[in-house]
């Protein structure tokens, strides 16, 4: 195991002020997402900044939590779906959220696809495909209307970053950086 003294030299270093890693349930989304507000209140960050940064977070983490709640996999599949990393840090003036998790190698590469396409939107671009997508049908059996995402890409300060690395178990882990 590491030592405790050097994980948190290495957070402080890297400005990660709330690092989670592991199973993301309701609960723990929910717990940690209190202890974020209240560490931003306490930071005193200007009232937009700290709801950007909580939507950001929830946005993240239910997508991890939603992808593994998915169907089609198996009982052990699923512990390991479910199980991810959400990373909240400051940089200079700006706060990032990162978050991390399994995916199957066809919807990695669709996630990619759709990412490089918000990705390539200004945000007029991005305000434009926000509306035409509230307006499109939620197809039964999906997570929701395809807004996060979109929603990610406007509330970030740069472009949003993403990397899908392939894993030993045949899946790729998906990150991805959001600067508020």
């Amino acid at each position: 195991m590491a030592n405790l003294h050097d994980v948190r030299r290495t957070l402080s270093a890297e400005g990660i002020l709330i690092c989670f890693n592991g199973p993301f349930t309701h609960s723990i989304i929910e717990e940690l997402g209190k202890a974020v507000k209240k560490y931003l209140e306490t930071e005193e960050v200007q009232k937009s900044a700290l709801m950007d940064v909580f939507s950001v977070y929830i946005e993240a983490t239910q997508n991890v939590s939603n992808y593994a709640n998915r169907g089609g996999w198996r009982e052990e599949e699923r512990q390991k779906m479910n199980s991810g990393i959400v990373v909240i840090g400051r940089q200079g003036e700006r706060y990032v959220v990162q978050s991390g998790n399994p995916v199957r190698v066809a919807d990695g590469e669709a996630l990619g696809r759709r990412l490089d396409h918000l990705i390539s939107l200004d945000k007029i671009g991005l305000k434009a495909l926000y509306k035409e997508q509230m307006h499109t049908r939620v197809e039964p059996g999906s997570s929701g209307a395809g807004l996060g995402l979109i929603d990610l890409a406007r509330k970030s300060r740069e472009p949003l970053e993403y990397s899908l690395v392939p894993d030993a178990d045949g899946l790729l882990f998906f990150s991805l950086k959001v600067t508020v």
